[in-house]
């Protein structure tokens, strides 16, 4: 079965056209590398909009069924920065580990990566993940959370996501 990843982009100028997508492309890239078994990317470049936010993730969880939607920009301080607030907003239970573990991994780099308020929540039997805008910083923050990923969806019944070890190592329990 192919797992479908749903791909958002939320950035007021990328989705007016005004300069390309460079950060949805760095997370797929990111998954390519990742992922050895098969998957569908979902993608969508919106503004940011709370109410739009809200709208683009229970379309991808509720009708294309993704079993992962990872997002990107919208998780600074400034006013129009509100993807944590969207994803919180269609979440049943949120995940505080995953923005904890980001913004450790990323204070090795920044001393602004404080700032960030990357976070992660469920919604069904789904997994949202906020990542930060620049892809450098997308990559560094889903090299620090990936691996606990695959064991997340296991646990929701969700797709069994096979891994390239050279790249990745997921964490699966042992089984007794």
């Amino acid at each position: 079965m192919t797992a479908k990843i749903g791909i958002v982009t939320v950035s007021d100028r990328a989705s007016a056209g005004v300069y390309e997508d460079i950060s949805g492309p760095a997370i797929i890239d990111s998954l390519n590398d990742y992922l050895s078994s098969a998957w569908q990317a979902v993608t969508r470049v919106i503004a940011d909009e709370q109410d739009l936010i809200e709208q683009t993730l229970r379309e991808l969880v509720d009708q294309e069924k993704c079993a992962l939607v990872v997002t990107t920009g919208g998780t600074g301080p400034a006013k129009r920065d509100v993807t944590p607030e969207a994803t919180e907003a269609v979440c049943d239970r949120m995940m505080p580990g995953f923005g904890e573990l980001m913004r450790t991994e990323s204070l090795k780099y920044v001393p602004t990566a404080i700032l960030s308020r990357q976070t992660a929540g469920l919604r069904g039997q789904s997994l949202i993940i906020n990542l930060p805008g620049k892809p450098k910083a997308i990559r560094q923050c889903l090299d620090a959370v990936f691996p606990a990923v695959p064991y997340c969806l296991d646990l929701m019944d969700g797709p069994y996501l096979e891994c390239n070890e050279d790249v990745i190592k997921p964490f699966r329990p042992k089984a007794k």
